[in-house]
């Protein structure tokens, strides 16, 4: 497996990759109505193509062979009051294709993304995580993530909460 930092000619294959494992994470547990909501105003793929390259914005891809299995976003500029004075950057999004679960993408993502922010001199490194993903949240527990907060995710008309996770780097 490798990881690479994207470029901004890897808009579209980010977009494409964004949208199938958002879907193929959360479809089964949200109604085909807030899922279609959400995809095609919130997660369309010209908003998910702008983002890449957009100042703040750094995104890792994980490669098996040549065929894309999963991605992170790197988000830096949320201002968390609780973090006080020390640097952040955001985890906005870490997902696998469904195909490769299990075969090491997210911890290959998560090394990464923690040794990025690490070069970044970053303090902490946070996340958002919806409160019914509890394989996510083990999964954030064992990398010593911890819940410090939390706030509303809009899936579509669902108000949806989120738990909000940090690491001390």
């Amino acid at each position: 497996m490798t990881i690479r930092l994207a470029t901004v000619a890897d808009n579209l294959l980010i977009a494409d990759l964004s949208r199938q494992t958002f879907y193929e994470t959360f479809a089964g547990q949200n109604t085909a109505a807030n899922m279609d909501k959400f995809m095609s105003e919130q997660f369309s793929k010209e908003k998910l193509m702008a983002e890449v390259g957009a100042p703040g914005n750094f995104f890792l891809l994980a490669f098996e062979g040549i065929s894309p299995v999963g991605y992170v976003r790197l988000k830096e500029g949320a201002q968390i009051p609780e973090f006080g004075k020390k640097t952040a950057i955001e985890i906005a999004r870490i997902y696998a294709t469904r195909s490769s679960i299990g075969k090491g993408v997210g911890r290959a993502l998560m090394q990464s993304s923690i040794e990025t922010a690490k070069e970044m001199k970053k303090e902490i490194i946070w996340l958002g995580v919806w409160e019914k993903n509890r394989k996510a949240i083990e999964f954030y527990t064992k990398w010593g993530f911890e819940q410090f907060g939390t706030h509303v995710f809009q899936l579509g008309d669902d108000p949806q909460t989120d738990w909000l996770m940090k690491k001390e780097l």
